[in-house]
């Protein structure tokens, strides 16, 4: 508490400042046609919502208690990672010892893994997502991977380090293996096999280890049978900001529903602030209508607030985005337009808030200016590592500059 006083005076006096090892606002590059003047969170309704949100980060940073929960869930351009691991890595740099854990992790083990996990296998998986047609049950992280090898094993390392420290910032001491099968899950610390607690409730197998470690070996002991692996969750009891990024290439918001043990892992994570990334696959298809959009994520978040009431939530529009109409030729998709209008129906229904990135970067064509600037893909769809770094950092500020604005009202003499 003996900090909160100079730093609100700061705060008042317009001055951007660093509350521990980061800075609250980012300098931003300059890209032609973007709009990042007008990068803003927007509230078609009302933010109390978000407030609540704000007053409990507030507790963190200014008493160092508690705990958050983030869930940012999407498709492809969450599932690389590089997006979700700039908005986690500033949060955490926000204060000293924000150490909280690395949250729910699936063990990706051919496609598109994040690059702040390294994962590694033996023996024979069948790899299923949410996004095409499949026959397992799945949870939150839309997919699962599946083994009736004796010899099969995966090992998960969480080797994201802080740039200010060569501590790694995810140690955990509590494994939560979700899954089902006639094989049981044995996880292996330094000479120990330890057991888990199985739990019907939450479809787990809960390990609760003898220290603190930044690296997972799981196998099942040359058990016959069969084993279905849908998340892992990692924790350490800290307090802090646990972020936990969901994505699966390809997933439309209707992959997630699909999904039968969605609420029930939703119970595990208990979301207080939800960012929502789903949309750019929905708007791929030619079929696309707002309608259908919006009732499919009046369905998801009806789930998430059984789960989560109060949540905060935040609608993350489109980005401009082409399609391929022949080899090597591309037209404007007019459909992130129409997402764009269908998120802010969102906002206001539910009181969220907008990030309108489909007007930040430029609105419709602009793809292809950020293409020009090396930041997207030749698909004209996603975005290079630095382009979705780039979106973390306009994201964070936007989230930064509403809560500065949350201090003052706050803390004001």
């Amino acid at each position: 508490m003996k900090r909160i006083i100079p730093i609100i005076l700061l705060l008042l006096a317009g001055i951007t400042w660093s509350f521990g090892q980061g800075p609250v606002k980012l300098d931003l590059p300059e890209v032609s046609g973007a709009h990042f003047d007008r990068n803003r969170l927007l509230y078609p309704g009302d933010s109390l919502s978000m407030e609540r949100f704000f007053d409990k980060l507030d507790e963190l940073l200014f008493t160092g208690q508690g705990h958050l929960n983030i869930l940012h869930i999407g498709g492809s351009h969450v599932q690389a990672g590089v997006f979700s691991q700039q908005m986690r890595d500033h949060l955490l740099n926000l204060a000293p010892g924000l150490t909280a854990g690395r949250g729910l992790v699936f063990p990706f083990m051919k496609t598109n893994t994040p690059a702040s996990l390294v994962i590694s296998r033996t023996g024979e998986w069948d790899y299923c997502r949410n996004a095409v047609p499949f026959t397992t049950r799945m949870g939150l992280a839309g997919a699962s991977v599946t083994t009736s090898d004796t010899t099969a094993s995966f090992c998960i390392v969480t080797r994201e380090k802080n740039p200010r420290d060569i501590t790694p910032l995810f140690d955990f001491n509590l494994v939560k293996i979700l899954g089902y099968g006639d094989m049981t899950p044995v996880v292996h610390f330094n000479s120990d096999t330890l057991q888990g607690v199985y739990s019907k409730e939450e479809g787990s197998y809960t390990f609760r280890l003898p220290g603190y470690t930044d690296s997972l070996y799981v196998d099942f002991n040359g058990m016959k049978g069969t084993f279905t692996v849908t998340g892992v969750y990692l924790d350490n009891g800290m307090p802090g900001i646990t972020y936990h990024d969901i994505g699966v290439n390809g997933a439309k918001v209707e992959s997630y529903l699909s999904c039968e043990d969605l609420e029930r892992d939703l119970r595990l994570v208990r979301p207080d602030l939800v960012i929502f990334g789903i949309g750019i696959n929905d708007a791929a298809s030619d079929s696309f209508t707002k309608e259908k959009f919006i009732n499919d994520y009046n369905t998801l978040i009806d789930i998430i607030h059984e789960v989560s009431p109060d949540c905060a939530l935040i609608f993350i529009t489109n980005n401009d985005s082409y399609k391929s109409v022949k080899r090597n030729k591309y037209a404007v998709n007019p459909n992130g337009k129409v997402a764009q209008e269908a998120f802010m129906t969102l906002g206001k229904q539910y009181n969220g808030a907008v990030w309108d990135f489909f007007d930040i970067m430029g609105g419709l064509k602009s793809m292809a200016e950020w293409q020009d600037n090396n930041l997207a893909k030749k698909d004209k769809v996603h975005f290079t590592n630095t382009g979705y770094a780039l979106i973390g950092d306009l994201l964070y500020n936007a989230l930064m500059d509403r809560y500065l604005e949350h201090l003052k009202h706050s803390y004001r003499p």
